[in-house]
């Protein structure tokens, strides 16, 4: 079966799509593009509520929220493709910690960064110079920690790759690739 991903081709649809080519899944990709309102089509409106992207059909069940639909399709497809939740309750109990921490301490601040460097610019509207010092700031405690961890494991949750480190995809590219070293 091949599995419907509704998404703009930036940010969170990224750990959806690598989440689920890790789990060797077929997908479809319905790009829509948020600055021409694509996600407010009523149609799609109808699968996904609060008109946010990702959303994804799996035959007549539909989806939304990229960390949730990621621990769908690793539970899922727990047996196909690479284990993404860790082999034992153990493993699982150290992916779930990190993929908070991303929620909660990484996500917040980079999308901030990416919002007033990147995209702010490029919708005309003046970025905030406090809000980047402050997630600037914020961030590099998060990537601190990380650094820390990762010195010692060779991904977050331990010796094996998880959803934990797919999580960081969609924002950890473009702090690492588009914000250039000031980070």
């Amino acid at each position: 079966m091949m599995e419907k991903v509704y998404g703009p081709n930036y940010a969170s649809p990224k750990r959806v799509v690598m989440c689920l080519m890790e789990k060797q899944i077929d997908i479809e990709a319905v790009i829509l593009d948020i600055f021409k309102g694509e996600h407010k089509d009523l149609d799609f409106v109808k699968l996904q509520p609060f008109d946010l992207l990702p959303a994804v059909q799996d035959g007549d069940y539909t989806l939304y929220e990229s960390r949730a639909i990621m621990r769908y399709y690793a539970e899922k497809y727990k047996s196909q493709g690479t284990e993404l939740l860790g082999k034992t309750i153990e493993e699982r109990g150290l992916v779930e910690p990190w993929l908070e921490v991303e929620a909660q301490n990484f996500n917040p601040p980079a999308y901030n960064m990416i919002l007033h460097v990147l995209f702010a610019p490029l919708l005309g509207v003046k970025s905030e110079a406090k809000v980047i010092e402050e997630s600037e700031e914020k961030l590099g405690k998060v990537l601190d920690i990380y650094e820390e961890r990762l010195s010692k494991r060779k991904y977050l949750a331990g010796d094996f790759f998880s959803l934990a480190d797919l999580s960081h995809l969609p924002y950890g590219h473009f702090v690492a690739n588009q914000m250039g070293k000031g980070i």
